[in-house]
């Protein structure tokens, strides 16, 4: 894998001589001298032909421990350590390391390099040595990185010379190795640039796009228990704004390897559950770089519910990791990747991703992936309208294995992004199409003309899950998101559908987000968006319009309960991050995240909050203060609605405390709003609310009879009041031919005598107030009949 710097395009120089260190140097290579085993260190896997293992020795250079490479596949075969972010463009770095060998069938010197790779197939050796087998030999060399170098992807491994065939002499070219005393030092890490949007990126009112504090795309959509989760690539992985201009760099998905999680029951107001670290070398499967465009499904294996987590492993493989709920914990049960250049079936697909499953109902399971440019073995015309770029191949029962071998599906003018969901007894396959180019047989006419434009999501229809030829071919589902949110939102698309309280919803991305905070001009960072799908009588599929407007939210939030602060339908200059420790709503293997970077005049908002007639007395917030004098103001409305409670969050500085504030005209359903307000600089950390409804008044065991009797000619109406068995009470009675008032013991009977001043009366009833002296109340009526004295 050696590269000259030449050949990677990049310059170098190195020298043997080692500049006296500054104060400002720093050592950025984490457990050089294998002291913590294997930590921070894992094979270099930058190809799909890589491989081999690390395991630590008790052979060091110095300490007590080295490392050794063996079962090494390629030249390039050695220990990486991950850098991005910590090494800087322009810079200058000293690196050093100790290298050995043993083989006694190897050649009695050989060379060894460090080398960093850039991503893609940039490769810059750093510094060499000409090693002497069974002695120890130091690598070491200055080395600055070109101002024009991407640092993004930024990673240091050790190495033999390239050649094309090392299999053919494994002494010579692919001996083990130990290394030990790895070093690099240089300028300190520059200090991550904040990644908090300021902006109000999802409008109050609107419900796309989902969430406006960070981004997402290639969202799939997943129901269950009246939930909906939506798994994303983290776009906000390399977001770095620029902290004057506000602008980042484009989007680089070479960075990512973490999948971005938020749910909800109400699709309006969404969940926040962080990020999913699934790949790179502290990820749940380290053997993988990258992980983008998430499919999700769950199935019962052996009795028990899993759950599955399917990602594309950049452009040349697709993985699995396993889950025991939706939000974890996870693990790999695999140690390569699922689908790869081995695959039967899928060797000609350029593009090996995009895996989306479908477990059907009689407990089949199917994996779609795929796409890319098609072979250039087919005519031109075929190359553009049927490039044969998707697939469909079977799983085994536990989900992280195949059976047999990849079908193609012949999805027209294909791209990538193959998804499927199967509805009264129809299988619906939607994909996204290609842009056309020279990848595609260059400028070719459209085969039928509802054949999908560039950019849109098609999709065909079929009885079979596995059979898709391009006679199925239905029509396109959605058009390109620019036709409908206008400048700097077009480019590529990937969608999901999912069924969710009867109704169907289509999942899409786009850069509406980045489009407001940057406008027009935007860098790349895609925003996940739903929309309701419906269908028309023959079961072919509406075509869906994008908007901002998004879907109905399903029903009212429920506030009186424990829910998570990064909870939320709208919000302005917030973040979130993950913290240790189970989440209080979710469950304590849940990931627990807090709303962070809080500064006065930033808010959070609930949409369509359900007080109820009796409405919420108080609310309680579990905070974290940063500063004396943050306070939490409840809204009804917006952000600048009436005032309901202010909470002071008065808990000792830096410490976890709960505070609760007092209500005001709570009650009702409406949007509520929490605006912070304090001092300069951030104010406090938030974990979750709950609101404390309003206790109903206590109910009193109160009664009460009325009769009519004659007295010297005239009717007199008698009202009896029987009290409360526990508490006295004072009895207001309304009668037509006055008022009286009682006081009545508890459990006590008292009456109360009415002159009518009339020979004859009509029938009736007396009203009963009866009032305790805790203020609470009821009222009784006491019927009477009529009686005439004449």
């Amino acid at each position: 894998m050696t590269f000259a710097a030449a050949i990677a395009g990049v310059a170098l120089a190195w020298s043997a001589v080692t500049p006296p260190a500054t104060a400002a140097d720093t050592e950025l290579i984490v457990n050089g001298g294998f002291e913590s085993g294997i930590s921070s260190w894992f094979v270099n896997n930058g190809n799909a032909t890589d491989g081999g293992q690390l395991a630590v020795v008790s052979d060091p250079h110095a300490g007590a421990s080295a490392v050794q490479t063996t079962g090494r596949k390629t030249t390039g075969t050695g220990p990486m350590q991950d850098l991005s972010g910590k090494v800087q463009s322009g810079k200058t770095y000293t690196v050093s390391a100790w290298v050995k060998y043993d083989n006694a069938a190897s050649p009695a010197t050989k060379q060894f390099f460090a080398t960093m790779h850039y991503g893609g197939g940039t490769y810059t050796n750093l510094a060499s040595v000409q090693a002497t087998r069974g002695q120890w030999s130091h690598i070491q060399g200055n080395f600055t990185i070109p101002s024009a170098q991407s640092t993004a992807t930024a990673r240091i491994f050790f190495e033999t010379p390239w050649t094309s065939d090392p299999a053919s002499a494994p002494d010579t070219h692919l001996m083990d190795f130990v290394l030990d005393d790895v070093s690099l030092v240089g300028a300190a890490p520059p200090a991550a640039p904040s990644k908090t949007i300021e902006v109000v990126g999802k409008l109050p009112g609107e419900h796309n796009p989902l969430i406006g504090h960070k981004f997402g795309a290639d969202g799939f959509g997943y129901a269950e228990n009246g939930r909906v989760y939506m798994f994303m690539t983290n776009d906000t992985q390399g977001y770095a704004p620029d902290p004057v201009t506000g602008v980042s760099p484009q989007i680089n998905y070479g960075s990512i390897n973490q999948i971005t999680l938020i749910s909800s029951e109400d699709l309006v107001n969404w969940t926040d559950h962080g990020e999913i670290q699934v790949a790179g070398s502290a990820g749940v499967a380290p053997f993988t770089n990258n992980s983008w465009a998430p499919g999700f499904a769950k199935k019962k294996v052996n009795g028990q519910d899993k759950y599955f987590l399917y990602y594309a492993n950049g452009g040349g493989s697709s993985n699995v990791i396993t889950g025991a709920s939706p939000l974890g914990p996870w693990t790999s049960e695999r140690s390569s990747t699922l689908i790869d250049g081995s695959t039967p079936g899928a060797e000609s697909v350029a593009w090996k991703f995009d895996p989306a499953p479908l477990v059907d109902k009689d407990g089949k399971a199917y994996l779609y992936f795929g796409g890319g440019p098609a072979s250039t073995s087919m005519p031109a015309s075929e190359r553009f309208n049927n490039p044969k770029n998707i697939r469909v191949i079977e799983l085994g029962d536990d989900m992280v294995s195949t059976k047999g071998s990849a079908q193609v599906v012949d999805t027209p003018v294909s791209f990538e992004a193959a998804q499927v969901f199967e509805r009264e007894g129809k299988y619906y396959l939607s994909y996204s199409s290609h842009f056309g180019g020279n990848d595609f047989g260059g400028n070719q006419a459209k085969a039928q003309a509802n054949y999908p434009g560039g950019g849109e999501i098609g999709y065909l229809m079929s009885d079979s899950p596995t059979n898709f030829p391009k006679e199925t071919y239905a029509g396109v589902l959605f058009p390109n998101q620019g036709q409908f949110f206008g400048a700097g939102t077009g480019g590529n698309n990937h969608q999901s559908v999912f069924e969710f309280n009867g109704k169907y919803y289509f999942t899409y991305h786009a850069p509406t987000l980045n489009k407001r905070i940057n406008g027009n001009t935007t860098q790349g960072y895609r925003s996940p968006h739903i929309q309701e799908m419906a269908f028309n009588a023959d079961g072919t599929i509406k075509q869906v319009v994008g908007d901002y407007a998004g879907v109905a939210q399903v029903h009212d939030f429920d506030p009186f309960r424990v829910f998570e602060a990064e909870t939320f339908g709208w919000s302005k200059g917030i973040a979130t991050e993950k913290i240790a420790g189970g989440s209080t709503q979710f469950g304590s293997t849940a990931p627990n995240l807090v709303v962070k970077d809080i500064d006065a005049g930033d808010w959070t908002g609930l949409s369509s909050v359900a007080f109820g007639e009796k409405g919420a007395a108080s609310v309680t917030v579990k905070a974290k203060p940063l500063q004396a004098g943050g306070k939490i103001e409840v809204r009804s409305g917006s952000a600048t609605g009436t005032v309901l409670g202010t909470i002071s969050v008065d808990g000792p500085i830096g410490e976890w405390s709960e505070s609760t504030a007092t209500l005001t005209g709570a009650t009702g359903t409406h949007d509520v709003y929490f605006t912070y307000t304090g001092g300069t600089g951030d104010l406090f950390e938030l974990d979750t609310f709950s609101f404390a409804a309003a206790q109903p008044e206590p109910q009193l065991a109160v009664t009460a009879t009325a009769t009519t009797r004659c007295v010297a000619g005239k009717v007199v109406l008698a009202v009896s009041v029987t009290g409360d068995p526990a508490t006295p009470v004072t009895a207001a009675i309304t009668t037509p031919a006055g008022t009286r008032t009682l006081s009545v013991g508890a459990g006590k009977t008292a009456t109360a005598a009415v002159s009518t001043r009339a020979a004859s009366f009509d029938a009736g009833q007396a009203e009963v107030v009866a009032t305790a002296a805790d203020g609470s109340r009821v009222s009784v009526s006491a019927p009477y009949t009529a009686r005439s004295c004449g």
